[in-house]
């Protein structure tokens, strides 16, 4: 009697938990047209809620390619991707023919559009109580070409289509799927599922497979079903006596297959070995592997070249740990990914970190580039510190790029608001770097003896990142009481080396703390044969500390070496113990943009080649001490040789960001400037200004930007007898104030924006409105609006007037080739601003002026145009003009040329002069062009 009482005390637990656990069975049937599927499913399901419920709420995530305005399709078009957005409806996925039945009653949902379907009960379920569901419906499947799910060419990916209920209910997220995102939505449930198909196809899943179609188990993540008429690789593995099979969802190449028979069980023990526990199956698919591989070891392609970064040997090594570890990681316990999505993935990336560590310690970020890239058996790309940084270097590199654009995210962001660079650079790198530093700190073998434990009796049940946090916060003794409070917040966290001073044998290592109290801290001494000793000082609540290190020939002292702490100034780490340089940095001098050394205070120089009417080439040198990293406080002067004038021209600046982490802007930058060149032969102009710009908070995710400007510029001009006589301006003052509105998001693309300018003689306002339209994929319509009108003008001349066909560079902001030309194929240059006219109206405007501007796609490369406005000058009665034509897009926002057809004027190609009336754009801006390509990167 003993015994039986000791067993139910023992078991209980066990079979409530069971007794709770929902189970879903599931006869599922591929139709005839194999783009839809018949389904028949029994849930049982148990009221998890401290009260009785009503009604049971199922996930109906298919609904979200219903319309354009679900969360799945606005994400895909933040993400610049249209394919869903101009999808037919066959390509569509939807719920159809749903029926419901339970005990004696029975009905059919007639609103099926919906993202939460919710079954009215007959009577209350109490909590803890279960109620058995019979569900009956069809699902037309979506285009995998959307989401990777749904109707491939030669496989059907089954994920998040059965309705199922949540495990996880976010009430800030209004009840809406993102299930692109790869959230959590039905976890610990009991899976039965039976599928009826042709003989020709096969089944795969990461389930347990009972027979060629059937399927059971408890789903740690998601399950994922993949029909396909091919046979793909199969890995059957003994990992320490435990048979792991290893499915793969696409086909492999002979030579990746022999490689992954030995990597396999070389990197699952490596990841057993800390974690503790392995799956006894992974499957693994196409979208999963392209989602999770190695990200910067591929091969760099550029027009018929290639360059291989990382041998095959090395790349199939490298993606597959990132694939394998990550999905061990999804398959090992419950998790709620919204919330705690950096659970998962911070432990996948740690787990990177120490395979880097343990099998690429000396690797390099650029893989074997540097050594295969050669010009004339030259090897330039050894000149750049990017060549030198390690791998492992990657995780600190990238939360740092993301930081010095102010568009990082806590960590604890919920996983749906990352942009996609933070769900890498913060969700992963960041808090596996963070993991990593814990670990350097309490010693590796220590904290993987720790995390083991932890990971293995959490091996398939639900946990919570606070409950980890909490573990490794007992485990260190309450030395990373820092971590959670850092995770909460955007963290700008700064150790500076201040200065060292000698003591007996000692050094006294000076440290200023900046935000970042209780944070323990890594000093390396460094000896001149590169020989390193590490020390760890304990965290402390002193914002200024200090600690002895021995001298034992220290060269150079150094903090968080290798970005292995995520700080906001990797600058001030660094400090020399001897000779001209002790207490400071060296300076360096480097060739062409690269990665920032932090160690040096570096001075980019990169060569520089442009041109105007009147310089002809300007061939100059610009030294800059910005590198591929944003720094604050920056400046870039450019002397540049005029082979046209035989003169030195050029140009400069210096500007200073502010950056808060949370203010209602997102920088607020200073600017002074000043350039020299020529605007007309053998004539001069100087320009020096200052400015200074405020940016606007935006969320990371958007595509808004908003921002409020003020400038002052003064200009001096060489001016010849016959402009001195006819009273040309030499010498004025341009003040401006204005406000600008930009939304850059695909289909529909938004710029507003107000200017008040002032000088001694006028003031005048203007505002600017554009809006384009991707009516139909790649097809695209565009409307701007201007409107200008001076509110006092007693200039001397036309030189401050607004432009019809081409604008006055007083302020010399545009891009024109010949600032002065008015004739050739220099003045045939236009720039779509003020009057945006085509056509060639040789007058200007000194009253008033609006205009609107339609451009619309007509075939291929080919638009049409029309411009229509009024305008008043002094003393004179308003006009109307138009005009109209084709547009031929070369590279389109860069290269366009305008042909009039008609206008105001009549019908122009008629006329002797056509060709000159051809106009063309030309933005010689790089930059711009990169922006431009980023677009939904971020």
């Amino acid at each position: 009697m003993k015994r039986f009482l000791l067993c139910l005390v023992l078991f209980l637990p066990f079979f409530w938990a069971k007794s709770q656990q929902d189970s879903i069975l599931l006869n599922v049937k591929l139709n005839d047209d194999q783009k839809s599927i018949s389904v028949e499913q029994t849930l049982i399901y148990h009221n998890p809620h401290q009260k009785s419920i009503n009604q049971i709420k199922l996930l109906n995530w298919v609904s979200a390619y219903q319309n354009r305005k679900t969360p799945l399709l606005k994400r895909k078009v933040e993400d610049r991707k249209k394919d869903l957005y101009f999808a037919k409806d066959d390509k569509l996925g939807k719920l159809e023919n749903l029926q419901y039945s339970y005990g004696n009653i029975s009905s059919e949902i007639l609103n099926k559009t919906q993202e939460n379907i919710f079954i009215p009960l007959g009577q209350p379920l109490e909590s803890g109580k279960s109620i058995r569901l019979n569900l009956k419906y069809q699902i037309q499947l979506p285009d995998a070409r959307f989401t990777g799910y749904g109707v491939d060419a030669n496989r059907i990916l089954l994920k998040y289509f059965f309705l199922v209920p949540e495990t996880y209910e976010n009430e800030n997220q209004s009840n809406v799927s993102y299930r692109d995102t790869e959230e959590t939505a039905n976890a610990g449930s009991f899976w039965n599922v039976n599928f009826e198909i042709p003989n020709s196809w096969k089944i795969y899943s990461n389930l347990n497979q009972k027979s060629d179609s059937k399927f059971e188990g408890t789903s740690i993540n998601d399950p994922e079903f993949q029909f396909s008429r091919e046979i793909y690789p199969e890995f059957l593995l003994d990992v320490d006596g435990q048979k792991i099979n290893i499915q793969l969802g696409y086909q492999i190449t002979e030579y990746q297959r022999q490689v992954l028979s030995f990597l396999l069980p070389t990197q699952l023990k490596f990841i057993k070995a800390r974690v503790g526990n392995l799956p006894d199956k992974l499957f693994i698919t196409q979208k999963f592997l392209n989602k999770e591989e190695f990200i910067g070891i591929d091969d760099i392609k550029f027009w018929k070249f290639k360059f291989q970064m990382f041998t095959d040997y090395e790349k199939t090594d490298l993606d597959y740990f990132s694939a394998v570890s990550k999905k061990i990681m999804d398959e090992y316990f419950i998790t709620n990914k919204t919330e705690e999505h950096w659970l998962k993935n911070g432990l996948k990336s740690y787990l990177e970190i120490q395979y880097l560590k343990n099998f690429y310690p000396n690797h390099k970020l650029l893989g074997n580039l540097p050594d295969n890239a050669k010009i004339f058996g030259i090897k330039p790309l050894k000149l750049f510190h990017a060549s030198k940084l390690k791998l492992s270097e990657r995780y600190g590199l990238a939360y740092h790029y993301i930081y010095t654009q102010n568009l990082d995210q806590k960590i604890t962001t919920p996983y749906y608001l990352l942009s996609n660079f933070n769900t890498t650079a913060i969700s992963q790198f960041e808090m596996g770097s963070l993991l990593n530093y814990i670990s350097e700190y309490q010693g590796q073998n220590s904290f993987d003896f720790f995390l083991k434990n932890y990971l293995s009796s959490n091996y398939k049940t639900k946990t919570t990142g606070k409950d980890f946090l909490n573990n490794i916060e007992k485990f260190t003794s309450g030395k990373s009481v820092f971590l959670s409070p850092m995770m909460d917040e955007k963290h700008r966290i700064n150790f500076n080396l201040k200065n060292i001073k000698e003591q007996n044998d000692h050094y006294q290592v000076n440290i200023k703390n900046k935000n970042a109290s209780n944070i323990p801290l890594k000093i390396e001494s460094e000896n001149k044969n590169d020989e390193k000793t590490t020390y760890w000082k304990d965290g402390s609540s002193k914002a200024k500390d200090s600690i002895l290190i021995p001298k034992e020939n220290v060269a150079k002292i150094v903090l968080n070496d290798n970005y292995i702490f995520p700080e906001s100034n990797y600058r001030d780490n660094y400090i020399y113990t001897k000779g001209l340089f002790s207490n400071t940095k060296k300076i360096k001098f480097k060739l062409i943009k690269d990665i920032q050394n932090p160690e040096y205070n570096e001075i980019f120089l990169t060569p520089r080649l442009t041109f105007n009417a009147y310089d002809k080439i300007l061939v100059g040198l610009n030294f800059k001490n910005q590198g591929i990293f944003d720094q604050k406080f920056d400046y870039s002067f450019t002397p540049y040789y005029s082979t046209g004038t035989g003169k030195l021209t050029g140009s400069g600046a210096l500007g200073y960001s502010i950056l808060p982490p949370n203010s209602f802007f997102r920088s607020w930058n200073f600017a002074v400037s000043g350039s020299y060149f020529h605007y007309n032969t053998d004539l001069a102009y100087k320009k020096f200004g200052a400015a200074t710009a405020l940016n606007f908070n935006k969320n990371p995710r958007s595509a808004i930007g908003r921002s409020l400007y003020f400038s002052y510029n003064y200009y001096e001009r060489e001016l010849t007898p016959l402009m001195i006589e006819n009273n040309l301006y030499s010498k004025y003052n341009l003040w401006n104030l204005g406000y600008s509105y930009s939304d850059n998001r695909l289909i529909h693309e938004k710029y507003i924006s107000g200017n008040l300018q002032w000088m001694e003689d006028f003031q005048k306002i203007s505002a600017e409105a554009f809006y384009r339209w991707e009516f139909a994929k790649d097809k695209k319509i565009s409307f701007r609006w201007f409107a200008g009108y001076f509110l006092r003008n007693d200039t001397k001349n036309a030189l401050f007037n607004y432009g019809i066909s081409r604008v006055s560079n007083y302020s010399f902001s545009y891009g024109l080739l010949g600032q002065s030309a008015t004739s050739g194929i220099l003045s045939q240059q236009f720039i779509l601003a003020e009057g945006g006219f085509k056509s060639m109206f040789n007058t200007s405007v000194n009253q008033f002026i609006t205009s609107i501007n339609v451009d619309s796609h007509l075939w291929k490369w080919f638009n049409l145009y029309a411009d229509a406005g009024i305008y008043t000058n002094k003393s004179r009665s308003t006009e109307f003009i138009w005009d109209s034509g084709v547009k031929v897009k070369v590279v389109p926002d860069f290269l366009e040329i305008y042909f009039p057809v008609a206008s105001s004027l009549g019908f122009e190609p008629s006329f002797k002069d056509y060709g000159y009336r051809i106009r063309y754009t030309l933005v010689l801006n790089l930059g711009a062009l990169i922006n431009n390509l980023r677009r939904g990167v971020y």
